[in-house]
């Protein structure tokens, strides 16, 4: 699995025309996910994205969570994140997984991520065109992969 978090100020993501889901200060969250991915990639990334301390502190430095700013996340499935660029111009999205595999994945991340954050967290739809929009705040942007955990 891969995310991509952008701390936020706000963001929203509208589905042909109407707000699906909409958030305050909190993570905008890009979830790709592969085909070799399961709950335990799902239960790894939740344990970072709620203990990730990038929200100011009174001091000015990063160290509060998104418990601590009682911050908000809607959380985007992007499938694109697995792109393969390697050869040609145009890429090939062969490792993102089917939706028999990325369906199950992608709402068992949401739900458990909304259990430990103690509320509901927004979400798109999957396979939906959607317009996600966002002012990150920083900007703050980190990159994880399940595979390559850094």
């Amino acid at each position: 699995m891969r995310i991509i978090i952008q701390r936020v100020s706000h963001a929203s993501v509208t589905i042909e025309g109407n707000t699906k889901s909409a958030i305050k200060t909190g993570y905008m969250i890009l979830l790709g996910i592969e085909e070799r991915d399961s709950s335990e990639d799902v239960d790894w990334l939740v344990k970072k994205v709620i203990g990730l301390r990038v929200f100011d502190d009174d001091n000015g430095v990063m160290n509060r969570s998104i418990i601590d700013v009682e911050g908000d996340i809607l959380v985007i499935s992007q499938f694109t994140l697995f792109a393969s660029y390697k050869k040609g111009n145009r890429p090939s999205w062969l490792r993102a997984a089917c939706h028999d595999i990325s369906i199950p994945l992608y709402e068992e991340f949401c739900q458990k991520l909304s259990t430990a954050l103690g509320r509901q967290v927004g979400t798109g739809e999957f396979g939906a065109d959607m317009k996600v929009e966002l002012l990150n705040d920083g900007p703050v942007t980190i990159f994880m992969d399940t595979h390559n955990k850094e």
